[in-house]
């Protein structure tokens, strides 16, 4: 199926641009400079996303490769963002949403009573509530925050482990981009390929601890798929270290794999009043399906994170870096 594919770059001036995938180039939109932007412009104008985008498309064009390995002037930014500062953006996430994840939570917080966990036992609820019927409320799932638009990162950046942490490990996802209307009205613009990056260390100490272990960098990218189809991906993850793969696994995502449909998820993260706030932009991750962490993997500095799904277009790689620096304490000041 045709999808539409879109990437956002800037240059070595700050400038920015929203360019459309035709492999193997790249083809620039006119007075487009962020999906935010063009995304608030079609639903002003009461017009789909596609056919504006291809009202927009320019004469210009560059070779998708030497972006993708930067070795282009042009420089990839995250698939989606605000672009006018970090604030106006919302990261979040779902969890437990696969039944890989649950098992891997189960594995890390089991005791030695067998019982089902917090974390599988909310797996479960998904699985028998979590699809309602049309026009009905389901189970809500687990939630959380990971930060405003400062923690993305696009394609080819770094995913930094602060002095502060424990580890950091992938989390191959698929992300949601959303952007909300002038009346506080949400819309999901589409998908892209997404590691969500989290301390599994931190979180496997208690399971309390899961808020602050997701209190870390996540990217998204290369590209932006304007679609609605939340059926299925398949893909594959994978870490390679010194120019060997060290780790690889197929991966599975959307709702013939999931305990939740979209609708369900959408639903309980928009239900809240401040997560519809006029013109706020939204990038929500739907869970992960298998990572490294859960197969005993532990990641060193200079390893490279690789995503792909199939049908979301080009692999998001990253590599690991890892503060060499000393966690050192932070003294606030009374006014």
């Amino acid at each position: 199926m045709e999808t539409t594919r879109l990437v956002q770059l800037s240059d070595a001036s700050q400038h920015r641009r929203v360019a459309l995938v035709q492999e193997p180039l790249l083809r620039f939109l006119q007075n487009t400079t962020s999906v935010y932007a063009l995304a608030l412009e079609a639903i002003q104008l009461k017009q789909s996303l596609s056919s504006l985008i291809q009202s927009r498309l320019s004469d210009e064009t560059i070779d998708y490769q030497l972006v993708y390995d930067g070795q282009s002037d042009w420089q990839l930014l995250p698939a989606f963002d605000h672009p006018e500062g970090p604030f106006g953006c919302m990261v979040s996430g779902t969890g437990l949403t696969h039944k890989n994840s649950a098992l891997n939570r189960q594995m890390m917080h089991q005791s030695a009573v067998e019982k089902p966990t917090d974390s599988m036992q909310m797996y479960q609820w998904g699985v028998e509530g979590g699809s309602p019927a049309a026009g009905t409320i389901g189970v809500q799932p687990e939630w959380f925050y990971k930060g405003n638009g400062a923690i993305l990162r696009a394609h080819g950046q770094a995913l930094d482990v602060p002095a502060y942490g424990n580890d950091g490990g992938e989390e191959p996802e698929v992300a949601g981009a959303y952007v909300v209307d002038e009346t506080g009205t949400p819309w999901r613009i589409g998908f892209c390929t997404g590691n969500e990056f989290s301390d599994h260390v931190m979180e496997k100490k208690n399971y309390l601890y899961l808020a602050p272990s997701k209190l870390r960098q996540c990217a998204i990218g290369p590209e932006l798929v304007i679609t609605d189809d939340f059926t299925e991906w398949t893909g594959t993850v994978g870490v390679d270290r010194d120019g060997t793969s060290l780790w690889s696994s197929p991966i599975r995502t959307g709702e013939k794999n999931m305990a939740h449909s979209l609708q369900n998820l959408e639903y309980h993260h928009f239900k809240y009043e401040a997560h519809r706030l006029p013109m706020q932009a939204h990038v929500h991750f739907f869970g992960a399906d298998a990572f490294s962490f859960g197969q005993g993997i532990v990641l060193q500095d200079g390893d490279s994170m690789h995503v792909q799904w199939n049908g979301l277009g080009r692999t998001l790689q990253n590599p690991l870096r890892v503060s060499v620096a000393t966690e050192q304490l932070l003294f606030i000041q009374a006014l």
